[in-house]
């Protein structure tokens, strides 16, 4: 619980409507999702059951409406970054808000309790895969102490445009390496 009427909590599949129209909006409307067409209900259903299944941590931020109804803002997870066994213990996150819902800290919230879950769970690296020209995206994950790593570009194309992409990392648990010189 957050506050009064405020929670952020495990996804549940019944949030998957909720979830998908957040999402389309990313996917229609702007380049921060390389997706070209929109995932439904039933796709997004599906999404959440694999992450769930798999033990990694995915929250909603759902608070009371006026009309006395719960309604999802915003939703987090965390996902393999890529499917090779050596990379089990780096993850990628993933972060929407409603459009009238950023600005709020709902993201910060949700970002910080995926975070905090993550290193409960032994997870080593955490990487933010962000269209470059989203400087709002990049300057929040700087903010959670992400590092940018990495910057490709033009390797994505949507809404006419060629696009580049930074990676971002939030290592969770550094090890010190000792880098010696053999000179």
């Amino acid at each position: 619980m957050i506050a009064d009427g405020v929670v952020i909590r495990r996804v549940q599949s019944e949030d998957a409507a909720a979830i998908a129209a957040i999402y389309r909006y990313y996917v229609e409307e702007t380049t921060v999702s390389f997706e070209l067409v929109a995932p439904d209900e039933e796709v997004m259903r599906g999404r959440i059951r694999s992450i769930v299944s798999a033990g990694f941590p995915y929250y909603v931020w759902e608070e009371g409406a006026p009309d006395g109804q719960k309604k999802i803002l915003g939703y987090c997870c965390a996902h393999p970054w890529k499917e090779r066994p050596a990379y089990a213990d780096t993850l990628e996150t993933t972060l929407y808000l409603a459009p009238a819902a950023q600005g709020r800290g709902i993201g910060r919230a949700l970002m910080q309790c995926l975070i905090t879950d993550c290193r409960a769970l032994g997870v080593h690296a955490l990487i933010a895969c962000i269209t470059a020209e989203n400087t709002r995206s990049c300057r929040f994950h700087e903010r959670l102490g992400f590092t940018r790593v990495s910057l490709f570009p033009e390797v994505g194309y949507k809404q006419g445009r060629r696009l580049d992409v930074a990676d971002y990392e939030l290592l969770l648990h550094a090890q010190k390496v000792s880098h010696s010189n053999p000179t």
